[in-house]
């Protein structure tokens, strides 16, 4: 079992049981004792359950610091889908012909693949379904980050340092996330903010694609702050005054017709 499904099914366990000993709960999930020991200590460390004598116990989600991995990459992708695909536009216009750049896993940032076609970049990105139709149907040159696969947002994650990516560096990222307010930006999975945050520390300036529902959605942990963003593409007008204030550049996109969305 992957190590991020596997962590997942111990706290819904616990969310079932409420508590469940190391022996019981590797009986559950078929996994040795070390094992469930190894995962109580992480994901105690990540404030996602308490540990107790011999085993764990269900924290409640008012306590935790994040929620519980938000919605999968499938059931994400038609949300919102016109802004969606008229932002990955504006944010595909801003990255040249040439040069190198980084694009997280997600549904806008993925729709960017579409006007990528006629684009020679140096792309590296987590995104697995990006990788395979930026090859499929461009000449660009694309780097995929080892690890593995998590099937749940489609994007490649690494338990360690990268040793492929760790020396790339990229101009720009352009990066989708869970939500946006004045604190900065939230993701909702813990198993994603690790990778993401090593993303952003190789480029030099951070490109936000976000619609008007992550101006509404609220996670717990904070990826980084508005200081290290430069611009946001997307953003409601209600978002404007609060981002210009914290220096980010802000571009509006007005939503893609519907005739255009079904000619594609």
């Amino acid at each position: 079992m992957m190590r991020h499904k596997r962590r997942q099914g111990l706290l819904k366990l616990l969310a079932t049981h409420q508590q469940a000993s190391v022996e019981e709960l590797g009986g559950m999930l078929h996994t040795s004792i070390c094992t469930v020991r190894r995962d109580i200590a992480w994901l105690e460390q990540q404030k996602l359950l308490r540990r107790v004598r011999g085993g764990a116990a269900h924290l409640p989600t008012e306590q935790r610091a994040f929620g519980d991995g938000g919605p999968t990459f499938h059931e994400s992708i038609d949300t919102a889908c016109p802004q969606k695909r008229a932002i990955a536009r504006q944010a595909a216009a801003m990255c040249g012909d040439t040069g190198s750049i980084i694009i997280n896993g997600g549904t806008t940032t993925y729709m960017m693949a579409e006007f990528l076609t006629d684009t020679k970049l140096k792309i590296l990105t987590n995104s697995f379904p990006m990788a395979a139709q930026l090859s499929r149907s461009s000449d660009n040159e694309v780097s995929l980050t080892g690890g593995q696969v998590y099937r749940e947002k489609n994007v490649v994650l690494s338990p360690f340092e990268n040793l492929r990516s760790q020396h790339h560096y990229a101009a720009r990222m352009f990066l989708g996330v869970h939500g946006i307010s004045e604190r900065g930006l939230f993701e909702d999975d813990p198993l994603l903010i690790r990778a993401e945050t090593h993303l952003i520390s190789q480029a030099e300036e951070l490109i936000v694609l976000a619609d008007s529902s992550k101006f509404a959605s609220r996670a717990g942990l904070i990826l980084c702050g508005l200081n290290r963003v430069k611009c946001v593409t997307g953003a409601p007008a209600e978002a404007l005054r609060s981002l210009e204030r914290a220096g980010v550049e802000v571009i509006m996109v007005a939503p893609e017709p519907m005739a255009s969305l079904g000619a594609h």
